[in-house]
């Protein structure tokens, strides 16, 4: 399952990290709708709002339907059938739906046979492994490039920051029965876990892999639903570490929830390539005081061992001097 997500870039990063190519070829940048209604958040919860890729022909019947936007949208669907004035009465949990029965159950099958698909945005997304009646949480992401990662502010087209992991979902809309604004909310499709993932937890989103796996689940136009249910499987193209029950309580937004942690005794333990030059890169670079600056380094590692826990040390070293960060000076639910 997927119950609990961090998206901590601001709204025209994540822009900046969406850059795709349409149908003729040429390189864009989605626009946002709504960007008001989202906040960056180290820890997102369902009910909270979220960054979603869809295609702008739901929003405008005569546009190109590989074109893309960004809209604000709350983590949990309400079908457009409920009838309740307040949405928050809906009897049972949304934020997820079962890859193997959403084509049995209306609350899903009505959006995608509509055509609603999105894409679900995240720097990746919490698990909770349960062992010995405890729950150790991990954060689980896409495998970073290699390369150091850029600040994200110069002016190439190519987005040198963290890649954003993409989770496939259903959308829909919502009219309040006595007249209202719309709203618009999803779930994260789930499905099997993979052989990584299966000892943390049985199930896991359903990740769109690169480009052209996104641009089939968008384009309702030009991909059936028959087809697009193909791209519902698990990957091992996945990357995760143990962090801190810090993050359990959805209050807390913070850096601290992203950052590895060591488990079990203090033992020498080999480091990995990946780490050591995360290890590197928090001792040499001087963190910048933005608004929605992560901890980032170049490269981060598919726990197998615990780590050294001077790993997590050096961390909260660095986290120390981001007394300016906003995001982690206001803690809030999102």
């Amino acid at each position: 399952m997927c119950g609990r997500t961090a998206c901590a870039l601001g709204a025209d990063r994540i822009r900046r990290a969406c850059v795709y190519r349409d149908n003729h070829g040429r390189t864009r940048q989605p626009e946002w709708r709504d960007a008001d209604k989202y906040s960056p958040s180290y820890n997102k919860s369902p009910q909270s709002n979220s960054p979603v890729l869809v295609s702008r022909r739901h929003f405008e019947k005569d546009a190109d339907s590989s074109e893309r936007v960004i809209a604000a949208m709350r983590w949990g669907l309400v079908p457009a059938w409920f009838r309740e004035a307040d949405p928050s009465k809906m009897q049972y949990k949304t934020s997820n739906c079962r890859s193997d029965t959403m084509m049995e159950k209306l609350s899903y099958k009505g959006p995608l046979i509509k055509g609603r698909r999105c894409v679900v945005l995240a720097d990746g997304f919490y698990e909770w492994q349960q062992h010995n009646g405890k729950k150790q949480p991990y954060f689980i992401y896409f495998p970073q490039p290699k390369q150091e990662m850029a600040d994200g502010k110069d002016d190439d087209e190519e987005w040198k920051g963290w890649r954003l992991l993409t989770m496939a979902g259903i959308f829909d809309c919502w009219e309040p029965p006595d007249g209202g604004d719309a709203l618009y909310t999803y779930t994260i499709i789930t499905v099997d876990a993979s052989k990584g993932l299966s000892d943390i937890h049985n199930r896991m989103p359903a990740i769109l892999d690169g480009d052209e796996a996104i641009r089939k689940w968008l384009d309702f136009t030009e991909v059936s639903t028959q087809e697009a249910l193909r791209l519902i499987h698990s990957t091992e193209n996945i990357a995760f570490h143990p962090v801190s029950t810090i993050v359990n309580n959805s209050r807390n937004n913070t850096p601290e929830c992203l950052v590895p942690i060591g488990l079990g005794p203090k033992t020498e333990t080999k480091v990995s390539t990946s780490s050591k030059m995360m290890l590197d890169w928090v001792k040499n670079k001087s963190p910048k005081k933005e608004e929605d600056d992560l901890p980032r380094w170049s490269s981060q590692f598919i726990q197998i061992t615990a780590p050294k826990r001077t790993s997590a040390g050096l961390m909260h070293q660095w986290l120390k001097k981001e007394e300016g960060d906003p995001c982690a000076k206001k803690p809030k639910t999102q």
